[in-house]
C-alpha cells in the first residue's frame, strides 16, 4: 500500500489488456505497475512489492505464468496472485490453482464489474 492506495501489478504481453486493467483499475483508485514480460514482471515486483498481482498465463513462452508464480513463492509472496487466461473458466474447471499458489482465475476478456468486486473483497 502507498499513500493510502493499494498497488496492484498486472503483468501481460498484451499491450491492450495492460492499458484496460491500469485504467478502470487506476479509475476505482488503485496504484497500478504494468508489466509486459514475467522477467519486467518479476522486477516490479522487487521493486514495489504489490499488495496483489494479475498474470498473464501464456506470455513470451508457453509456461511463462506459472513460473512466475512459482519464483514469487520461492520469495516468500504474500500477495493474492490471479491467472488471466483466455482459458479461464475451463482452468479454473480442470486446475487446482491453488496448488499453484492463485488465488483464482480471471477469463479473458474480463469483465470489469466481476474484476473490480473480486479484488474489492481480497483487498477490502
Amino acid at each position: 500500500m502507498q499513500d493510502g492506495k493499494y498497488e496492484i501489478l498486472c503483468i501481460d504481453d498484451d499491450e491492450d489488456v495492460r492499458i484496460i486493467l491500469k485504467t478502470v483499475l487506476e479509475a476505482n483508485g488503485y496504484l497500478v505497475e504494468t508489466a509486459p514480460s514475467a522477467e519486467d514482471g518479476l522486477r516490479a515486483y522487487k521493486k514495489s512489492t504489490p499488495d496483489l498481482v494479475i498474470v498473464d498465463l501464456m506470455m513470451e513462452e508457453i509456461d511463462a505464468g506459472t513460473s512466475f508464480v512459482k519464483d514469487l513463492k520461492a520469495l516468500g509472496n504474500k500477495a493474492p496472485v490471479y491467472m488471466l487466461s483466455s482459458m479461464g473458466d475451463n482452468l479454473s474447471m480442470t486446475t487446482d490453482y491453488s496448488a499453484l499458489g492463485l488465488a483464482g482465475v480471471f477469463q479473458k476478456p474480463i469483465e470489469n464489474e466481476k474484476l473490480l468486486s473480486i479484488i474489492k473483497a481480497k483487498l477490502g
